[in-house]
């Protein structure tokens, strides 16, 4: 049987809708611009990785300074104390009496170890030591400019620190003090003659006649401590330590020089230094 042409043929219209379809799912499922290129979906970018926050170290606290400063050497304990000070590598100063670096050999020989050794400062303590007669030496100003030159040139001292005998004296830019004031003029005839004067803030204290210690090294670090904590230094945030040489050659004290320096040295918010370091100081001529 033929089919009518009016009817059409089944086959094409199928075939049609067919192509039609497909079109409009290709519309539907495609977007593109106008230049023909597929528009990108925001959803699949990377997001940018967090930004890192930098946070800033908090400053460094300024450390208290103290002064280890020894006096009258060299002496009989001066030896010990440099043993100790070699072995805990330590910035530390002596004041040296220019009369007992002559008075043997073995003295000069603890001298010339000294000079040799890169932490120590050497510095000024007169020739003399006034003899021990402290009254009548610093009556004669001239007199006492004199002695201090007299060891500033047998010793070839490259600075111009000293420290009086017997007498807590300061004489710097920053600061003038007189234990005794009739030893005033002969501290200001030094200061004159181009010399600064370092006294102390703490004594390490000792016997004499014994030439023992009087405390042990807890209660002379309880003492610094103290001394910083009550603002009671010359300069706050410095403090200077007089020790004598003498008293370490026993074994005990020289243990506890030992035993105090080992302290310092762990306590953080403390920086042991030298003489000249001090503020308002003119270590050269």
């Amino acid at each position: 049987m033929e089919t009518n042409a009016e009817e059409g043929d089944p086959n094409t219209a199928a075939f049609f809708y067919r192509l039609l379809m497909l079109l409009l799912v290709l519309i539907t499922t495609t977007k593109t611009t106008r230049e023909g290129k597929i528009k990108p979906t925001f959803n699949n970018v990377p997001n940018d990785p967090p930004k890192e926050t930098v946070r800033a170290s908090p400053p460094k606290k300024k450390k208290k300074k103290i002064y280890l400063t020894f006096d009258d050497g060299p002496n009989k304990g001066t030896r010990k104390v440099l043993r100790i000070v070699q072995q805990e590598q330590v910035p530390v100063t002596f004041f040296i009496i220019g009369e007992h670096v002559f008075a043997s050999t073995s003295q000069h020989a603890t001298w010339d170890s000294l000079q040799i050794t890169d932490s120590i400062e050497i510095c000024n303590h007169s020739y003399t030591h006034a003899h021990n007669h402290y009254a009548k030496f610093y009556q004669k100003p001239d007199t006492v400019v004199q002695d201090f030159r007299r060891c500033n040139d047998s010793l070839q001292l490259t600075n111009t620190i000293v420290r009086t005998p017997g007498r807590n004296i300061w004489r710097i830019d920053t600061l003038t003090f007189t234990d005794l004031k009739k030893s005033a003029a002969a501290a200001d005839s030094l200061q004159q003659a181009g010399f600064t004067i370092m006294g102390w803030d703490l004594e390490w204290h000792y016997d004499h006649k014994t030439f023992t210690l009087k405390n042990r090294s807890e209660f002379l670090l309880q003492e610094i401590d103290s001394l910083f904590a009550h603002n009671k230094t010359m300069t706050p945030e410095n403090l200077v330590l007089l020790a004598h040489d003498q008293v370490y050659d026993d074994s005990d004290d020289s243990c506890e020089l030992h035993e105090l320096i080992k302290c310092l040295k762990k306590r953080e918010e403390y920086e042991l230094v030298v003489a000249s370091k001090y503020p308002g100081v003119k270590a050269l001529p």
